[in-house]
């Protein structure tokens, strides 16, 4: 049974066929045969969301299959039965799980306990879902309509600005390599990727992968996509201050924006703090590609569904 855990789940041919099955999707909305028909799926969130949960329940909807939305309080998940207990019986329930929750771990043991596929809707360690998106979206930017969109990415450059330990560098570090891509990432003495991200691309055969920087300015020289997300996610709230005060340096500014080069894209999985990790004037300026991100969660996610669900009719 094939899941979708984490970015290197597909391989570069696999990648490349989610990408180009998005951009049919995207095109086609409403007009492609209903992948899921009497399928359902369900969506198991310990965390609040509002672009995931919608664009997966859409999603799903678009595709002619059912969604159950279960939050952390509607089931005994991990609390009154075990994980792998609540896999071996929503399995026979449900053709697939989307789960974001806290640990990595957790979306692992349901994946190995389970007969269904399992997507990783996010963790703290990683985002495998809005990475694919991300990269989607500005392979968009650099493309013709038929155009290989995962070619595009190789070589490219992106700069990622602020915490660089927590769920989106980490995904960005595992993505950049899976796509062929360059990354160097920016913020405070000790915030250099931590052990775990280093074990999985150890794991991986990546070696030498990304850089590590305290200069924001030497992290956006050169750069193709700009990147940056809050600096307390959810969790971290008692941080959050003493978190500000660390990260300022790194804010996405018009000035440092300029530093990359003229015709960079600037990325944020949202939702943003104008005036903390970036000015609303680089939100607003064109080549923000913010709301584009947003929409494709839509198209690339129902493309990740429907490779995973045709298993299930094989």
């Amino acid at each position: 049974m094939k899941h979708f855990l984490k970015e290197t789940d597909f391989k570069p041919r696999e990648v490349a066929e989610v990408f180009e099955l998005a951009r049919e999707f995207k095109r086609k909305r409403g007009r492609h045969d209903p992948v899921l028909a009497r399928q359902t799926w369900a969506l198991i969130f310990a965390k609040a969301s509002t672009r995931t949960r919608v664009s997966f329940e859409v999603g799903i909807h678009e595709l002619g299959g059912h969604a159950i939305f279960l939050n952390k309080n509607d089931i005994h998940l991990g609390r009154s039965e075990s994980l792998a207990d609540t896999a071996r019986v929503l399995s026979r329930f449900v053709h697939g799980l989307v789960v974001r929750t806290y640990a990595q771990s957790d979306v692992e043991e349901l994946a190995r306990y389970g007969s269904i596929p399992v997507i990783n809707a996010l963790t703290d360690l990683l985002h495998p879902c809005q990475i694919y998106t991300d990269a989607f979206t500005a392979a968009e930017r650099w493309t013709g309509p038929r155009g290989s969109l995962l070619a595009s990415l190789r070589g490219r450059k992106i700069a990622f600005l602020g915490d660089t330990r927590f769920n989106m560098a980490n995904s960005w570090i595992l993505g950049a390599a899976l796509f062929g891509m360059k990354i160097v990432l920016a913020g405070p003495k000790g915030y250099e990727p931590g052990a775990q991200i280093n074990t999985l691309l150890s794991a991986e055969g990546f070696t030498g992968v990304h850089q590590f920087t305290t200069d924001p300015y030497e992290a956006v020289a050169g750069a193709d996509i700009v990147y940056t997300d809050v600096w307390a996610s959810m969790g971290q709230e008692e941080t959050a201050q003493q978190r500000i005060l660390q990260m300022r340096p790194y804010a996405v500014t018009a000035k440092l924006f300029a530093a990359a080069k003229p015709d960079a894209l600037f990325m944020h999985c949202l939702p943003a703090h104008p005036g903390e990790e970036v000015e609303q004037a680089v939100l607003d300026s064109p080549r923000s590609i913010v709301f584009d991100q947003a929409e494709n969660r839509l198209h690339v996610q129902k493309a990740i569904v429907a490779t995973l669900a045709r298993q299930l009719q094989a």
